[in-house]
């Protein structure tokens, strides 16, 4: 008797119904943009840091202030009392200074400029991290999609096969075993698919928690994807990149810079300083104080300080600084070593999965192959309805193992990115383009 099964591309057909509705991955990055409250924070963040490095520019500005007195004096001879008088006293004076030398204000200035670079490090690193999550989010859904729809064509063949096992142990050519074997299959694949389906709702709400959009329905990736095409190279030459790129070492580097910087504001303890001050006062007097005439002064002067003696401040401040410098150092090595470290993992691990989806492929062939032979073998009497089961339980297996690998494939791929520090937004292009349409 022959067996009838449904062919599992119809049952694949069926469960992406509806996929002209799906998203893909290019604008949800952009939704999630707008959204996901890391990101908004790194980038606010970012605002700040900007807004202190601006800050840093003053300490070489000129400053100048406005100030004011109004006062009244009642004066009272108590020799004289025709001497008695009241005389009011306006006072108006505008001042102005210009640092001329000032080594800490230098140093803090330059350190202010570091700043910049900072928090652009900073930034790019929150984007290529939203990058790899948004990915990470997308293809976990796409992943348990694809679990939930082989396990619901599995249940479909194994439903065919217990149906099959029923009408020939009713017509006396199978065991009552076989039936048994059949529905004992059956309920463990509707564990399966209810496991399956739980798995596929939390993947979703973490999908739309980060795009902030509900229902979001990713496209699923073509039939055919040629993943060999996809960029490699040599593990010398990524490392190598991570070393120029990687937001971690130019956080490290700039943190070197900035304790370099703060040695030397901590030296100018010991340095003088020069200013170039000017004033201009304007003083008024009322009702005839006549030994104070009214009086308009402008004076432009240097202001000049050397600092002789802090109680050994200064001396342990540049002890102290000296030490951080040494700490930013060691900091920027192991900074270097583990990018290093984690980009080697990211290219073994993209080259591991290139390897493991063509063997997944060869053994999807073998397992189809097998499962041939195995139903033929059952119709002949040669096999048992375990064998067949067993055939079919491999095969979906193989294929969900082949769909993920393919996710982490592109997932790897991105990842090999961040450790690079080359990881851009355009790269999701890439990916979008092995989307079904």
């Amino acid at each position: 008797m022959k067996l009838r099964t449904l062919p599992l591309t119809l049952a694949l057909m069926a469960a992406f119904a509806g996929g002209a509705q799906a998203q893909s991955l290019v604008p949800l990055y952009e939704a999630a943009k707008g959204h996901d409250a890391p990101y908004k924070a790194a980038r606010a963040q970012y605002e700040a840091n900007l807004a202190k490095a601006e800050q840093a520019k003053a300490l070489l500005r000129p400053t100048a202030g406005l100030g004011g007195s109004l006062s009244e004096t009642d004066l009272s001879n108590q020799t004289t009392p025709s001497a008695d008088r009241q005389f009011g006293t306006r006072a108006l004076t505008l001042t102005a200074s210009q640092p001329l030398y000032r080594p800490a204000n230098q140093a803090s200035y330059e350190q202010g400029m570091k700043q910049v670079a900072l928090a652009q490090a900073q930034l790019k690193m929150a984007e290529q991290e939203l990058i790899v999550r948004i990915s990470q989010a997308y293809f976990d859904v796409l992943t348990a999609q694809e679990s939930l729809n082989f396990v619901k064509a599995q249940k479909s063949a194994v439903a065919e096969q217990l149906a099959a096992a029923k009408r020939n142990f009713e017509v006396g050519t199978s065991t009552i075993t076989d039936t048994r074997e059949a529905q004992a299959r059956y309920d463990l694949v509707i564990a399966q698919e209810i496991a399956a389906d739980n798995e596929l709702r939390i993947k979703k709400l973490a999908l739309d928690d980060t795009v902030g959009t509900p229902g979001v329905q990713p496209k699923p990736l073509l039939a055919a994807v040629d993943l060999d095409r996809l960029p490699l190279g040599t593990v010398d030459t990524w490392v190598a990149q991570s070393e120029q790129a990687n937001g971690s070492i130019a956080q490290a580097r700039i943190g070197l810079d900035v304790a370099q910087l703060e040695i030397n504001k901590a030296k100018a303890g010991h340095l003088p300083t020069l200013d170039l001050t000017a004033s201009y006062g304007i003083n008024r007097f009322r009702n005839g104080a006549t030994s104070q005439p009214n009086t308009n002064a402008a004076t432009v002067g240097l202001a000049f300080n050397l600092p002789l003696y802090a109680g050994h401040a200064t001396q342990n401040r540049i002890k102290e600084v000296l030490s951080l410098e040494d700490k930013a150092r060691n900091d920027l090595d192991a900074a270097q070593r583990s990018v290093a470290q984690a980009t080697r993992t990211a290219f073994f691990g993209v080259q591991s999965g290139l390897s493991q989806v063509k063997a997944l492929q060869a053994a999807e062939a073998s397992s189809q192959s097998a499962l041939d032979a195995n139903k033929l073998g059952y119709q002949v009497g040669v096999r048992i309805n375990i064998d067949v089961l067993n055939s079919q339980s491999q095969l979906f297996q193989t294929k969900r193992d082949l769909a993920k690998a393919r996710h982490d494939v592109l997932l790897g791929q991105l990842r090999l990115r961040q450790a690079s520090g080359t990881l851009q937004a355009e790269d999701l292009q890439s990916i979008h383009n092995l989307l079904q349409k």
